[in-house]
């Protein structure tokens, strides 16, 4: 892909980030399990979450739904042959998995968490309770606007099925994409039936 080809930002990330860091230092105050990072994954960061951490937990998240209904034009599509992703958006719940980072890593993993999925500050960070063995943790999540131009809305089977069916970028097919996430997710206990649906309907390899 040529920087041409390349998405343009939808919004500096930067700012964002430097906002998280400081809203992080600032729940650290309180000490005790809040003075480390808790991050909440939902799809890929369920099976490659690329960071150090010191423990995990399955959970659950109110409020907020996993929908793979976000393009994606350069993960799992290209500009001409766009792709899907998941999305944390908003209603319902979610079930998937907390980790938490030691507090000395926290900046660095920041830092590569937005390099990973903050590059056109697509998403919108929020801190959402989490329940741990711990106790109620505020973790780091990344959801997406129903307004923004990479919500897909409600899209027609066919056209779900042909992105199944061709859509691939550089770390590989939607398809592919989609069964991962399903398979951790069940491996994890977790069992997503929207997911299920729309795979038992996918192309055949």
């Amino acid at each position: 892909m040529t920087e041409a080809d390349r998405p343009r930002p939808l919004r500096d990330p930067a700012p964002l980030l430097e906002l998280v860091r400081r809203q992080w230092r600032q729940q650290r105050a309180a000490g005790g399990p809040a003075a480390d990072l808790w991050v909440f994954g939902y799809a890929s960061l369920i099976w490659r979450p690329e960071f150090p951490t010191t423990e995990s937990h399955p959970t659950r998240v109110h409020g907020w739904h996993r929908a793979l209904k976000m393009w994606s034009r350069i993960n799992r599509g290209t500009p001409a042959e766009p792709g899907l992703v998941f999305a944390l958006l908003a209603g319902g719940s979610c079930r998937g998995v907390v980790y938490r980072v030691p507090h000395r890593e926290a900046d660095a993993v920041l830092q590569a968490l937005w390099e990973r999925e903050m590059p056109t500050g697509v998403y919108d960070p929020r801190w959402l309770p989490c329940a741990t063995p711990h106790g109620p943790v505020a973790a780091l999540a990344f959801t997406l606007s129903r307004r923004s131009p990479s919500f897909t809305g409600e899209l027609p089977a066919d056209q779900v099925r042909h992105i199944l069916r061709h859509a691939s970028g550089r770390y590989g097919s939607t398809l592919d994409y989609a069964r991962r996430t399903d398979d951790c997710l069940r491996a994890h206990g977790i069992r997503d039936r929207a997911l299920a649906r729309m795979l038992a309907h996918a192309p055949a390899d």
